[in-house]
Protein backbone atom coordinates (compact mmCIF):
# COMPACT_ATOMS: atom_id res chain seq x y z
CA UNK A 1 0.00 0.00 0.00
CA UNK A 2 1.05 3.03 -1.31
CA UNK A 3 -1.32 5.18 1.27
CA UNK A 4 0.42 4.14 4.19
CA UNK A 5 3.09 5.15 7.13
CA UNK A 6 4.69 2.23 8.53
CA UNK A 7 7.63 2.15 11.42
CA UNK A 8 11.20 1.85 10.49
CA UNK A 9 11.96 0.28 14.08
CA UNK A 10 10.79 -1.57 16.01
CA UNK A 11 9.46 -0.30 19.78
CA UNK A 12 6.54 0.88 21.60
CA UNK A 13 4.24 3.77 19.76
CA UNK A 14 3.02 6.89 21.38
CA UNK A 15 0.37 9.01 19.60
CA UNK A 16 1.04 11.46 21.79
CA UNK A 17 4.24 13.53 23.10
CA UNK A 18 3.33 13.11 26.65
CA UNK A 19 0.01 11.51 28.57
CA UNK A 20 -0.89 15.23 29.56
CA UNK A 21 -0.89 16.16 25.86
CA UNK A 22 -3.11 15.95 22.74
CA UNK A 23 -2.72 13.32 20.24
CA UNK A 24 0.10 14.49 17.29
CA UNK A 25 -3.40 13.56 14.61
CA UNK A 26 -6.78 11.87 14.52
CA UNK A 27 -8.41 10.26 11.87
CA UNK A 28 -9.72 13.12 9.59
CA UNK A 29 -6.84 15.36 10.10
CA UNK A 30 -4.87 16.40 7.17
CA UNK A 31 -0.97 15.02 7.15
CA UNK A 32 1.59 16.95 5.09
CA UNK A 33 5.17 15.30 4.30
CA UNK A 34 7.46 16.04 7.64
CA UNK A 35 4.31 16.05 10.30
CA UNK A 36 5.30 14.38 13.08
CA UNK A 37 2.30 11.53 13.71
CA UNK A 38 3.51 9.77 16.95
CA UNK A 39 6.92 8.51 18.43
CA UNK A 40 8.27 5.03 19.03
CA UNK A 41 10.36 4.52 22.32
CA UNK A 42 13.23 2.55 22.24
CA UNK A 43 15.51 1.82 25.46
CA UNK A 44 13.79 5.22 27.17
CA UNK A 45 14.93 6.94 23.73
CA UNK A 46 11.86 8.59 21.83
CA UNK A 47 12.03 8.71 17.75
CA UNK A 48 9.72 10.81 16.06
CA UNK A 49 7.77 8.82 12.78
CA UNK A 50 7.10 11.57 10.47
CA UNK A 51 5.11 10.84 7.76
CA UNK A 52 6.80 11.01 3.90
CA UNK A 53 2.92 11.34 2.17
CA UNK A 54 0.69 13.93 2.06
CA UNK A 55 -3.07 12.64 2.69
CA UNK A 56 -6.03 12.19 5.28
CA UNK A 57 -5.75 10.51 8.41
CA UNK A 58 -8.40 7.29 7.61
CA UNK A 59 -7.29 5.21 10.97
CA UNK A 60 -5.02 4.36 13.09
CA UNK A 61 -3.78 0.48 12.75
CA UNK A 62 -2.25 0.21 16.23
CA UNK A 63 -3.50 1.83 19.51
CA UNK A 64 -1.03 4.89 22.13
CA UNK A 65 1.32 2.12 23.61
CA UNK A 66 1.26 -0.44 21.30
CA UNK A 67 4.81 -2.85 20.66
CA UNK A 68 5.40 -2.29 17.35
CA UNK A 69 7.74 -3.92 14.81
CA UNK A 70 9.64 -2.32 12.19
CA UNK A 71 7.75 -2.11 8.92
CA UNK A 72 4.38 -2.16 10.50
CA UNK A 73 1.40 -0.18 9.24
CA UNK A 74 0.80 2.43 11.87
CA UNK A 75 -1.53 4.92 10.01
CA UNK A 76 -3.80 4.66 7.25
CA UNK A 77 -4.29 7.77 4.72
CA UNK A 78 -6.79 8.54 1.79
Amino acid sequence: MDNVIRSRIPGTFYRRPSPEEAPYKEAGDRVVTGDVIGLIEVMKTFHEVKSEIDGIVERFEVEDADAVMAGEVLVVLR
